[in-house]
């Protein structure tokens, strides 16, 4: 069973080799971190390599959840880290590991729920996952030899997890269980990405993609409450019934 400590699930994003994800497990329980969840791994599951090389981290991966996609890996959780070496053209707060690991266990210790997303081997995190994501990870890497491996990415996270010790202080935004889960900005996404295209908005048709794109963006860097999130689904409902009998 996973330990009881309040934690933030790491989520591998279609990882690539067997190896990498048991040495990631390694790196996780290293500093007492096992809510692993692990997204289309690309050579199956259960990985026969992963075991191998997690060594005594072996439990990890027998109780990690697997997924078929990011957006149900992080459905239940209302802040999302995505880790990247470079920002990219999206504007979402950007942290250190360090900061990063500060704010999550504010928002853990206020009854949050968070996941940190790590992104494939060859090329890292797309741009659509990170448009699912509330804030960056951005390490301070060399410049000329940006990439890091998998396992290296959790490590440097979970070391700032651990090595964050104060107590935290509950957050001041409010009660953390009032807050939209990430499968509730998700259909409230799908809900107004949906009726704006049957109204036209995505035009021209070659800047759709990139409009969707900052329209989930827009979503994610919102703290919206449960509350936040049935009243605008209230408000598009109600457009598009007065639309209707217009």
């Amino acid at each position: 069973m996973p330990s009881s400590n309040p934690q933030p699930a790491f989520v591998l994003i279609r990882p690539q080799m067997g190896e990498n994800i048991g040495a990631a497990a390694r790196a996780m329980w290293n500093f007492g971190l096992d809510r692993m969840r692990i997204v289309d791994p690309r050579d199956g599951w259960p990985n026969q390599k992963a075991v191998a090389m997690a060594s005594g981290a072996g439990r990890l991966l027998d109780e990690a959840q697997l997924f078929d996609d990011t957006p149900s890996a992080i459905g239940d959780c209302d802040y999302v880290y995505a880790t990247t070496a470079r920002p990219r053209d999206l504007t979402k707060p950007v942290f250190t590991p360090e900061a990063a690991m500060q704010d999550a266990r504010k928002r853990i210790a206020a009854g949050g729920k968070v996941a940190v997303m790590f992104g494939p081997e060859r090329a890292g995190m797309e741009n659509d996952d990170i448009a699912r994501a509330n804030a960056i990870i951005s390490v301070p890497v060399n410049p000329e030899f940006a990439s890091l491996n998998l396992a290296q990415c959790v490590l440097l996270t979970g070391y700032e997890w651990r090595r964050e010790s104060v107590p935290a202080t509950p957050m001041s935004m409010g009660a953390a269980g009032d807050m939209a889960e990430q499968i509730e900005i998700e259909k409230l996404s799908e809900h107004y990405e949906q009726r704006l295209d049957e109204a036209g908005f995505f035009f021209p048709e070659h800047k759709a993609a990139n409009m969707k794109l900052n329209l989930r963006n827009l979503w994610s860097r919102m703290p919206l409450t449960r509350a936040d999130a049935q009243m605008l689904h209230g408000i598009m409902r109600q457009m598009v019934r007065w639309k209707e009998r217009g």
